[in-house]
């Protein structure tokens, strides 16, 4: 039964991303057009780790490297494991969001540096990959109701995050894709449609991830 749930939750979620995906048809062929020499690996930590990327995405070379609870450091003491050995094409970057969970400003400071040299190390080791790096996600504390999900996170330092990722792209010539704007409600936070602790995305949260992340992958937005 767990095994049937999964599996409708799965096709439902593919389903919502296909709708939601902006493009005409006549634009892109077929998933399985993509080029069969492209690896493509997702990065990060839990809201990486929890997506259910091979099954969403089905035929496509895709590898989840996300690891539940991984800061910035503890990231990129494993690119080895997670990066280098599937010599991937294309790597989507989703990580700092438990480096902010103090809110102190040393630790902000820390995650900015950490992904910029994590990113610089993946260039240096593979040249001819292609980095994506993704905005942290907003947060919702009003959402949080065991308290622990969120804790000191706030959205103020998120932005600051975002902001200097996106200018670090631009300067380097990486790909900045902002999940941020698409997830928040009216008032800036992560939206109650698309989560359920405030901090990880839920079915609909991942549709609308993937919707984004398709048009990437697709080659429709460079």
């Amino acid at each position: 039964m767990k095994r049937i749930k999964k599996s409708v939750t799965i096709i439902c979620l593919f389903s919502i991303a296909c709708l939601l995906l902006p493009v005409h048809a006549k634009e892109v062929k077929t998933i399985k057009n993509i080029k069969k020499y492209e690896n493509i690996v997702f990065f990060g930590d839990s809201i990486t780790d929890f997506y259910p990327i091979e099954e969403i995405y089905g035929d496509l070379p895709v590898v989840n490297s996300g690891r539940a609870g991984y800061k910035t450091s503890d990231a990129m003491d494993q690119l080895d494991d997670m990066i280098y050995k599937y010599n991937p094409t294309s790597v989507y970057i989703l990580l700092g969001t438990n480096d902010i969970i103090k809110d102190r400003p040393e630790d902000k400071e820390n995650a900015i540096k950490n992904l910029k040299a994590i990113i610089k190390n993946i260039k240096k080791e593979r040249k001819q990959t292609k980095i994506y790096v993704e905005s942290i996600l907003p947060v919702n504390r009003e959402l949080d109701l065991s308290e622990r999900a969120v804790e000191r996170r706030n959205n103020d330092t998120i932005k600051e995050i975002n902001q200097e990722l996106k200018t670090y792209c631009k300067e380097k010539g990486y790909v900045y894709v902002d999940l941020y704007k698409e997830l928040i409600d009216k008032d800036g936070n992560f939206s109650e449609r698309y989560t359920k602790d405030g901090l990880h995305p839920n079915d609909l949260g991942y549709a609308v991830m993937t919707r984004v992340l398709l048009t990437y992958i697709y080659g429709l937005k460079k």
